[in-house]
């Protein structure tokens, strides 16, 4: 029987299971969304938002044990700079969890665990993939791009 045995367990040992939560956070908070398995997500959710709230406290004490947990400076830094300025308001519920379907290769649950409040990232119209705008001679632009591919070939070759 397990009663009042909390936790998860992910069919790991105990060292390799805190390895799996160290990495899982040290991405979370470097790229502010991450997508893993549900269980993985639902594991790992409790101890970052422990780590926000530590983060808010801007005491040397709250820094060293977030490093105790969080082993990569630079994601500590983003922590305490950034993302524990943002959630300066609010008391909790700092993730949240989508799931996005089953994973194709074992029809595992996938989610996306995310921080809440994360900023959009700035849409770049130059950026490759943007639609073109349609004009009225489009064949005729078409011809023309041929024709400068051939001068370039000609003037290449």
């Amino acid at each position: 029987m397990r009663h009042r045995k909390a936790g998860f367990k992910l069919g790991r040992v105990t060292a390799h299971r805190w390895a799996l939560f160290r990495n899982l956070l040290v991405a979370l908070f470097r790229h502010e969304r991450i997508t893993t398995t549900e269980a993985k997500a639902k594991a790992v959710r409790g101890l970052a938002d422990q780590m926000i709230t530590l983060a808010k406290r801007e005491s040397l004490h709250a820094r060293r044990q977030v490093s105790a947990l969080v082993p990569d400076a630079e994601a500590v830094r983003r922590l305490f700079d950034t993302i524990a300025a943002r959630f300066g308001d609010r008391h909790g519920g700092y993730t949240r969890i989508i799931r996005i379907g089953p994973r194709p290769g074992d029809a595992a649950p996938m989610v996306l665990l995310e921080l809440v409040d994360r900023p959009e990232a700035p849409k770049d119209k130059s950026a490759k993939g943007a639609k073109k705008e349609k004009t009225p001679k489009g064949e005729a632009e078409a011809g023309a791009s041929k024709e400068r591919k051939k001068k370039q070939a000609a003037a290449a070759g």
